[in-house]
């Protein structure tokens, strides 16, 4: 809406009093010779010194924006006073374009309109009331602020003074429908972007999806046959032959083909047995470790609560400071709790030992223990035995499958030579593996049959062991425990050292039996225990002046030693 410009140079200082530069109706600016970084324009005398822009620093927010009067071409607008409040305006509108402008002459024309505000930016449509307002629509949103600059101007036109031809402009946010949809559109149209960033995020963070099946093929059945023996690629290649099996690619030519590949899987049983056999024994190796670095732990917590009860005693404590004794009082407290805590949790360990292993379990390992030392080739003949087992197994199903061909063959004359060769294919592959698996169980026979002549051997030799072991009592050597009473303190004292893992004092264990029998001595206890060394055995701990012997039991050790 092209319309001329009656006083650049008014219009250029008001709009140079917001700090921007004056746009034309086409967003041009009307004073070429306009400096952004200074804020103002050269040749254009300031009114107040201290506008903002005129100087280097930004001034501060506070300070009041001085208006100034604007002549245009048909009208005049005069600011308001500064000391009045700034005019009252609504909540901003989402998206909003459009202001309201009341106040204006009853004389003003849609012409006068664009005249003033046309002068803020592109005018979209004027919307003219006869109640002196009216709505502008503008194309961009930053035009609003413009107008809004605006607000409280007193305008004249002419030189005229009649009320019809004055009014106070009073410039608002209108809320306008045309505004609200645009804006609406503009979110959605960011939402819409949004999410195809996210989902470009979620498709590059998200994991590859897993390779296709390959469509079966004799080529690939033959390739798949291969990865299914390695070890490496068993887990995708049995994936690969599941997914075949269910999509029923088996029929009556690829039926051996896929009987091979199933039997090729189900030898991986004995591997991954194998396997968790072999990962078992490392966490038992692993807790056995755990338990002896335990053990020594503690030991070192005895010898450091030893050190402790040695400083607490009267011949050194008399020697510490008040507060050398306090000190030495708390750090024997703090070592005495960490060794119980220490000596707790070895014996649940050990606890839980026991009660995972029970006498009949203890039996079968000794028993197994022995079968070992004595023929270690009886393993071996168990795994001979399996695998002559499987063998004649799958010697049996090749034999039934030869039969069944050949009864078809009887039976039913071909009719295509297709069939004729795949059916004869079929017969030959099944003779040539039957030729092999007899071979095979042959040899396999051989071995069993020389292992059952080994096995009687080791029985013969056990069964004389035996024999040999059953001589009168007479050749026996005398018995070290000489009375029931003497064999009832053997079970006291074992019960009393099986709960004291780190052993005692012979003071000690005899203080306890006292509390029983008070006719009880030292003399006696000890030669009983050193009558029995494979039972009880005497070490030395301690340092220096704590050095001390101590009794433990070692019957478990004892057993396995005399066996």
């Amino acid at each position: 809406m092209p319309m001329p410009m009656s006083d650049p140079n008014a219009w250029a200082t008001a709009m140079n009093n917001l700090g921007m530069a004056p746009m034309s109706m086409a967003t041009q600016q009307l004073m070429p010779d306009f400096d952004p970084n200074l804020g103002m324009m050269t040749g254009i005398t300031p009114m107040n010194p201290m506008m903002q822009g005129l100087g280097m620093m930004p001034p501060p927010m506070e300070m009041p924006i001085i208006k100034e009067i604007i002549h245009c071409k048909t009208c005049t607008l005069f600011p308001p006073n500064p000391n009045l409040p700034p005019p009252a305006i609504r909540e901003r509108p989402p998206g909003c374009k459009t202001v309201f402008v009341g106040g204006l002459p009853e004389n003003a024309t849609e012409q006068l309109i664009v005249e003033i505000f046309g002068q803020c930016g592109e005018i979209i449509a004027i919307r003219k009331s006869k109640k002196n307002f009216c709505h502008i629509r503008f194309a961009e949103e930053f035009t609003v602020d413009k107008a809004l600059f605006l607000s409280g101007y007193r305008i004249r036109l002419g030189s005229s003074t009649d009320k019809k031809d004055t009014g106070r402009l009073h410039v608002d946010f209108a809320q306008a429908r045309d505004d609200l949809y645009e804006w609406e559109c503009r979110q959605r149209m960011l939402a819409r972007e949004e999410r195809h960033r996210r989902k470009i995020e979620e498709d590059l963070l998200r994991p590859p999806s897993p390779p296709p099946i390959v469509h079966y093929s004799d080529h690939e059945c033959s390739q798949l046959g291969d990865k299914i023996k390695d070890d490496g690629s068993f887990p995708d290649a049995v994936r690969v032959l599941l997914t075949w099996v269910e999509r029923g690619e088996v029929n009556r030519r690829n039926a051996n083909n896929f009987y091979s590949m199933i039997q090729s899987s189900n030898s991986h049983i004995r591997r991954l047995l194998g396997e968790k056999s072999t990962h078992e024994k490392e966490m038992e190796e692993a807790k056995e470790k755990f338990k002896t670095a335990l053990s020594g732990i503690l030991g070192q917590f005895e010898q450091i609560v030893s050190v402790f009860q040695a400083a607490s005693k009267q011949k050194a404590w008399d020697h510490f400071s008040k507060a050398q004794r306090k000190n030495l009082d708390v750090w024997r407290k703090q070592a005495e709790e960490i060794r119980n805590m220490h000596n707790e949790q070895l014996m649940g360990i050990r606890r839980e030992e026991e009660m995972e292993m029970s006498d009949d379990d203890m039996e079968s390992s000794h028993l197994a223990d022995g079968k070992d030392l004595e023929d270690p080739g009886v393993s071996q003949v168990e795994t001979l035995k399996e695998e002559n087992d499987s063998l004649r197994c799958q010697l049996d199903a090749y034999r039934n499958e030869v039969e069944l061909l050949k009864q078809e063959q009887g039976k039913n004359q071909p009719i295509r030579s297709e069939e004729d060769t795949t059916h004869s294919q079929q017969l030959s592959f099944l003779q040539q593996a039957l030729q092999g698996m007899q071979k095979v169980g042959h040899e396999h026979t051989c071995t069993h049959a020389q292992a059952r002549t080994h096995e009687a051997t080791a029985s013969s030799v056990v069964s004389c062991s035996q024999e040999k072991e059953g001589v009168p009592e007479k050749n026996l050597p005398h018995s070290p425990v000489q009375s029931e009473r003497e064999a009832l303190l053997v079970g006291i004292i074992s019960t009393f050292l099986h709960v004291h893992p780190f052993g005692a004092s012979i003071e000690y264990i005899c203080s306890y039996l006292q509390r029983l029998d008070t006719k009880i001595n030292t003399g006696e206890v000890e030669s009983l225990l050193s009558r029995l060394p494979c039972t009880f055995r005497q070490e030395l701990s301690g340092v220096g002046a704590s050095l001390e012997k101590r009794w433990s039991f070692c019957g478990f050790e004892g057993i396995r030693s005399t066996s």
